[in-house]
């Protein structure tokens, strides 16, 4: 046989020709290591590249020998290799897991009572029992065929007709052999609560699913009973109700799922729930106290059950409309009233501002839930028709009634942003009533609140404007225009909205005729 050196290749010879055609491209591809790059091991060695590599002895240094070597790559690995890399990465990883299942096995064993059965009350095991896990791995164990049945359904039944002599039993296909070892372990335990004790949730719930499968009654009351006297993290809290709704174990869970569910008999309606801690919230003496109850309740109104499980109810809160409105007349009737003794200057100064700007949060409160809730559109109208309000907020000083202005602000917000849905004349009315005292208080608004975004209240205000029918725009932001001349910084500056209003007014005309076609006429060109 030729060496690789002597062998020729004819170009006349096709099948050769396609054959070194296809080593090529499978060197390419990294299917197969080219001899050229690859370092060829000496005869006899089978090491694998890493470890001939990791032996290898450099040489010593020589300016001779490095001009007389050339310079070698370093081989990339093929994708065989890296194939077989991972695999033996992968029997590692198994070869390990099986060992630590094999000590923590032993270690459950270590003291079971049929340990040594010859030297106790029971005698010597009558019952050769084999676990077996999927991936073959086996556990046998010598028991009690008194023991089994007495405490198991399921082994009483297969038990029943084996006489008296040796039997075996295997359970095969096990998801957890550890957990099958220690259930047989526990049927030997008169205190099977001791036994329990300090076992975390995730253990107990995997026991008791075996307990459930092997009918082994007396452990599936101690695991419920541990169940209800732990407490539980929430994530134990949702793996509790996954796993005993799908045992359903139905006639012993209301013990253990009575923090979690309430019964239909004594259960309130949220609604009334929520009516009762807003109320106190809105009522609350201490400041600090409510504003952290203010941010506690809206952040619980926000969460929703998580959409990807069927243990959940998922609907909103049962908060109705009705309740909502109620506490917002509530509140505007304390503003109205706050404001009127203000103006008959019943209260101090410092009394008074303190109320009104109270009373204000409370409304901007209850309009956030409202309009979260997809719930704002009726406070649009109820707003606009509050004259009285609007009369009495302007004959106070601008200092203690800038908070009340900031509800409009709110609104016009959440209208600009599309989160509210109302007709352009509810619009208009609310304008009407509150736009003058916004441009009013807008420099005390800047001022004295950190949380006022003030480009955020201009692009609120400008998309309301502009929802408008034209005349009502032209009215609106020509009246805006003289008093931004005057007052500058504290007025909205809403020129956005005045520059389309101008473009739809003068640059781009759109006539409608009488078939509802619209024709463009642009001036600019």
């Amino acid at each position: 046989m030729p060496s690789p050196s002597t062998t020729t290749t004819s170009s006349t010879n096709p099948t050769k020709s396609s054959k070194n055609h296809l080593v090529s491209a499978m060197i390419k591809q990294g299917f197969i290591s080219d001899p050229l790059l690859s370092p060829t091991p000496s005869h006899g060695q089978h090491l694998p590249r890493a470890t001939a590599t990791a032996t290898a002895l450099s040489p010593p240094f020589s300016s001779n020998a490095t001009s007389l070597s050339p310079a070698r790559s370093i081989p990339s690995p093929t994708l065989y290799e890296m194939m077989s890399e991972e695999q033996a990465r992968e029997s590692k990883q198994s070869i390990e897991a099986r060992l630590k299942l094999q000590d923590r096995v032993f270690k459950v064993l270590a003291d079971a009572p049929f340990q040594n059965n010859c030297n106790n009350n029971l005698g010597c095991g009558d019952v050769r029992l084999t676990v077996t896990a999927r991936d073959g791995f086996r556990v046998l164990m010598d028991v009690h065929r008194r023991v089994l049945a007495s405490r198991s359904r399921f082994f009483a039944e297969k038990l029943l007709h084996n006489g008296a002599h040796m039997v075996s039993v295997e359970i095969l296909e096990c998801d957890d052999v550890e957990v099958y070892v220690e259930a047989v372990v526990l049927m030997y335990s008169d205190d099977l609560k001791k036994k329990l004790m300090g076992v975390e949730v995730p253990k107990i719930l995997e026991l008791l699913k075996v307990c459930s499968a092997i009918a082994f009654d007396d452990g599936i009351l101690a695991c419920l009973a541990y169940l209800e006297a732990v407490p539980w993290s929430e994530d134990e809290e949702e793996k509790v109700v996954s796993s005993l709704s799908d045992l359903q174990l139905h006639e012993s869970l209301p013990n253990v799922l009575q923090r979690v569910v309430a019964e239909p008999s004594t259960s309130s309606r949220a609604d009334d729930i929520f009516l009762k801690l807003l109320t106190g919230v809105l009522q609350a003496k201490d400041d600090k106290a409510r504003r952290e109850m203010k941010t506690l309740v809206s952040r619980l109104l926000k969460q929703e059950s998580s959409p990807h499980s069927s243990y959940y109810n998922n609907s909103l809160l049962d908060i109705s409309r009705e309740t909502l409105y109620h506490l917002c007349h509530r509140c505007l009737s304390s503003l109205t009233l706050c404001l009127s003794e203000a103006t008959e200057n019943r209260q101090d100064c410092g009394i008074l501002m303190s109320e009104i700007a109270r009373e204000a949060d409370n409304i901007q409160w209850v309009v956030d839930i409202l309009v979260d809730r997809k719930m704002g559109d009726e406070f649009v109208k109820l707003w606009a028709d509050q004259k009285e309000l609007a009369v009495l907020h302007s004959k106070i000083p601008t200092m203690y009634r800038h908070e009340i202005s900031r509800i409009t602000a709110q609104l016009c917000v959440a209208i600009g942003r599309g989160h509210i849905l109302v007709p352009k004349d509810a619009k208009y009315s609310l304008l009407s009533t509150w736009l003058e005292a916004l441009y009013e208080d807008f420099g005390w608004m800047k001022r004295g609140s950190k949380s006022v975004d003030k480009k955020l209240v201009e692009d609120g205000l400008s998309q309301t404007i502009l929802t408008l029918p034209l005349s009502q725009q032209q009215a609106i932001l020509l009246d805006w225009f003289d008093r931004f001349l005057n007052k500058g910084d504290d007025c909205p500056n809403i020129r956005r909205a005045f520059e389309v209003w101008w473009r739809r007014s003068f640059i781009k005309q759109y006539i409608v005729d009488s078939q509802l076609r619209i024709t463009v006429y642009d001036y600019s060109s």
